[in-house]
């Protein structure tokens, strides 16, 4: 499940830049009961982007920003308890890991779901039912 982390240039301190990462993913995991699941855990990516505050708008004006986007199967946050943790959580990772000053609201958290069938690890591609069995192997 690729993770994209946005966010304008110097909001997060170093350490935090080395940290968001490894926190949303595990917050991902976390939030579906699949902490420590082998088939999942390596399969949760990421990257981070940073760019000048020049280049991040909030209502049409330069100012911080910090957009996380995790790429999911459609069977991945399958109710809005989930959701919710996760977009919390998420959030006050951004607030824990901010060097200065960042409002809540401009932190986004955004969810897209794959075509079933075109999830693909290692050149495979698995539906939502291969990927659950999967998922179930890495469990035991």
């Amino acid at each position: 499940m690729p993770i994209s982390v946005r966010v304008t240039q110097g909001l997060l301190t170093p350490h935090g830049e080395r940290e968001v990462l490894p926190l949303v993913a595990n917050a991902l995991l976390r939030a579906h009961g699949l902490s420590g699941n082998r088939f999942m855990t390596p399969n949760v990516i990421g990257h981070l982007i940073r760019s000048p505050e020049s280049e991040s708008y909030v209502g049409g004006k330069p100012q911080s920003l910090a957009v996380v986007e995790v790429k999911v199967p459609a069977t991945t946050f399958p109710n809005t308890d989930v959701k919710q943790t996760f977009v919390s959580e998420v959030t006050d990772i951004i607030d824990r890991l901010s060097a200065g000053s960042h409002p809540r609201e401009r932190t986004f958290v955004n969810v897209t779901y794959a075509v079933d069938g075109a999830w693909g690890i290692g050149g495979r591609a698995y539906s939502n039912a291969e990927l659950g069995e999967a998922i179930q192997r890495g469990a035991s």
